[in-house]
């Protein structure tokens, strides 16, 4: 291990002061500074080189019982980091290896080598790893495949497509043969990009019109699959079209997020009688068993260039907060991701 003295001694983290009511805002957080300790028997020091901003992270600032646990007030935020080791006292990990890791919103963190992947630079670019290759690519992978049981022929829609996972979804089903795929994003830009560099059949811009009208015209013969990232009235939008056997994966409803009050629920759920649809949640943690399949068949795909993804880069540790709320806006297109 490098003598202490060559070690940082203090990091800045971004913590949770207070738990937001709606739309998150700057005075819920603080970034702070926070001394750096030597890593312990099993532990490795990183230094963060690139941070996820997702999502579910919203839910976790609420004190709600939920599939994870809240942020502690007062204590620093986690999220998907990958960084590279400065101090290892842990077995099979050396000095310069890279890792992914949970211990993002900050600049060094201080781990159980037990609880790191790590990951090759050389395969593919370090980012791609908290992205296309990483929980965002398993989360398109296992609820596209397994969720919603797509079969080759299926017609897909996809809500918040040109989001990491949105993006990922609708080109795997490209790849292994649906019949048609659809998008829908929350501008005209997106709605080119979707069609024009993923590979979409059709696409629209939400916010153009009443999605059901969008969606009827841009797959005349109904959906078989819808993959939900956004809830409200494109479920029910997606409810409207579903043929007979369709299948929903409830992936998020970045929609009501932020909501004070109770989201009023799709008001046609009696048409799951007629198609005999089946609408399912899922979380990408319960899939973990198809990872080495995953990795297997995408990063190829991804390598060839045949399965495109973007990112998003906002650099500096300064930045993750209002990184983290452009996310929640639809700022990004694909991976929202903070350089340090």
């Amino acid at each position: 291990m490098p003598e202490s003295a060559a070690l940082p001694s203090v990091s800045r983290e971004w913590h949770l002061l207070s738990r937001p009511v709606g739309w998150p805002k700057p005075e819920d957080f603080a970034l702070v500074e926070t001394p750096v300790p030597a890593p312990s028997e099993g532990e490795v020091l990183v230094r963060n080189e690139y941070l996820s901003v997702d999502p579910y992270m919203r839910g976790r600032m609420s004190a709600a019982k939920s599939y994870a646990a809240p942020f502690e007030l007062g204590e620093a935020m986690q999220g998907g980091a990958i960084g590279e080791v400065i101090a290892s006292n842990a077995e099979g990990i050396a000095v310069g290896d890279h890792l992914l890791h949970f211990l993002g919103w900050r600049e060094y963190a201080v781990l159980d080598a037990r609880n790191a992947v790590k990951v090759n630079p050389e395969v593919a670019p370090l980012s791609t790893y908290l992205g296309v290759l990483g929980m965002t690519g398993l989360t398109a992978y296992a609820g596209l495949l397994r969720t919603a049981s797509f079969k080759e022929g299926d017609i897909v829609f996809v809500s918040g497509a040109a989001g990491a996972v949105g993006s990922q979804v609708g080109q795997i089903a490209k790849l292994k043969g649906a019949a048609r795929v659809i998008g829908s994003a929350g501008s005209d830009e997106k709605v080119k990009l979707l069609v024009e560099e993923y590979g979409f059949d059709a696409a629209f811009n939400y916010k153009s019109g009443p999605v059901s009208e969008q969606l009827r015209e841009a797959a005349p013969d109904g959906i078989d699959v819808y993959f939900d990232n956004v809830g409200g009235d494109h479920l029910e939008a997606a409810i409207g079209s579903l043929n007979q056997g369709g299948r929903i994966a409830v992936c998020g409803m970045i929609s009501i997020y932020n909501n004070t009050e109770p989201a009023p629920g799709p008001r046609n759920l009696a048409r799951l009688i007629q198609t005999r649809g089946r609408i399912e949640g899922f979380l990408v943690g319960d899939h973990y068993d198809l990872q080495s399949q995953f990795v297997q068949e995408v990063g190829p795909w991804v390598a060839s260039g045949r399965l495109k993804y973007r990112e998003t880069i906002v650099e500096g540790i300064e930045n993750n907060l209002e990184a983290f709320l452009g996310v929640l806006r639809g700022d990004n297109t694909g991976k929202m991701i903070v350089k340090l």
